[in-house]
Order: C-alpha cells, then sequence, then structure tokens
C-alpha cells in the first residue's frame, strides 16, 4: 500500500475536528503500512500554539505557512526511498486548506474521522496533554467543510473501537487503490 500503481508516493492525512481520534488512527495507520507518521501539531509554530492555548481560533493566515511546512514534510516523504509516503494527521477543515496538502508530490488521500460533538467534548475535556481548548470545537465544527466529490477520500465515523475504525480506515485506502488499479488499466 505504500506506493500508488504509477510508483507514485501515498500520503494519508486523518483529518477531522479536535478529540475525533485522527492522532491515535493514524499512528495504527503508520504501524500497520510502515509509513511514517507526523502530528501536525508539530509543525505549529509556537505564535499559534500560543494564541490557540488562550482559546483564539487560528485565521487561514495564521494556518498557510503551517499547513505549507506539512505539504513540504510530505513532499519530501515521496522521494524518500524507505517512505514512499506519509501519515499526517491535520484538522484540514477547508476544502482549500486540503487544497494545498493536495500538491504534495504524491497522492493524497484524506480519511475524515467524524464523531458524535457531545463524544468529542468529553474526550477534549479530558485530555491533559493537549493545548487545544474545548472552547474551540464549536468553532471548528462550524469551520469544518466535508469532503467534496472532487477529493479522494472518505469520512470514516469513529462510533466503536479503535479496531472498528482501522478495519473501516483500511477499507477505504484497500478500495481507492483498487480503483487507481483500474483506473491504471484501463489508460494503459
Amino acid at each position: 500500500m505504500s506506493s500508488h500503481p504509477t510508483g507514485t508516493a501515498t500520503h494519508l492525512v486523518v483529518m477531522g475536528v479536535s478529540g475525533s481520534g485522527k492522532t491515535t488512527l493514524a499512528k495504527k495507520l503508520s504501524e500497520r503500512l510502515g509509513l511514517p507518521y507526523a502530528e501536525a501539531d508539530e509543525f505549529h509554530p509556537q505564535a499559534n500554539i500560543d494564541k490557540m492555548s488562550r482559546g483564539v481560533a487560528l485565521t487561514d493566515e495564521d494556518r498557510w505557512p503551517w499547513l505549507r511546512e506539512m505539504r513540504d514534510w510530505m513532499s519530501a516523504k515521496a522521494h524518500d526511498d524507505d517512505a514512499r509516503g506519509s501519515v499526517v494527521t491535520c484538522s484540514a477543515l477547508k476544502h482549500s486548506y486540503r487544497d494545498l496538502l493536495r500538491e504534495a508530490d504524491g497522492v493524497v488521500l484524506f480519511l475524515h474521522v467524524d464523531c458524535d460533538p457531545e463524544v468529542l467534548t468529553e474526550r477534549i475535556t479530558a485530555r491533559s496533554d493537549h493545548f487545544m481548548p474545548p472552547s474551540l470545537l464549536p468553532s471548528q465544527l462550524k469551520t469544518l467543510e466535508p469532503l467534496a466529490a472532487d477529493e479522494a477520500g472518505a469520512r470514516i465515523l469513529n462510533d466503536g473501537t479503535i479496531e472498528d475504525l482501522v478495519d473501516r480506515a483500511l477499507a477505504v485506502i484497500d478500495d481507492h487503490t483498487q480503483n487507481n488499479h483500474r483506473a491504471s488499466a484501463q489508460s494503459a
């Protein structure tokens, strides 16, 4: 799975609002598929982290450099013979943000982890190791633009065990890979 049928690297962007289970899923996929993993928060400049820690939502101007850093990391992994792709977590709330991430070298597949808002609030409130306060969740939910028809990927409901979530994600990845194999065979 680590490469596209044409030999192009495949990047899995595990997206969604805070508390949806992005990090847990991405780490499991990274382990299962043998792809390098990165957490989007690692790419934020300190000013963004400070702003969110104060409960202030980021603006698009705050996000563009952060998204470019992730895109560039993904592109670097596309040319790493040992990786040939990556798994990253990123809220990727807007279509325009995902457009920028799609500029990475290789194929980008979005896995939108979705969860009941009440569960999200419970999870965020229970976290002690994250700078994202529960007060920013409504802003994220309002900003979230679902995947559009022109975007490779799928919404994955996180309403069971982590194993259920991983199985659903792997099914989406397999379906995407099979569709690309069919498309490559038809164009050959």
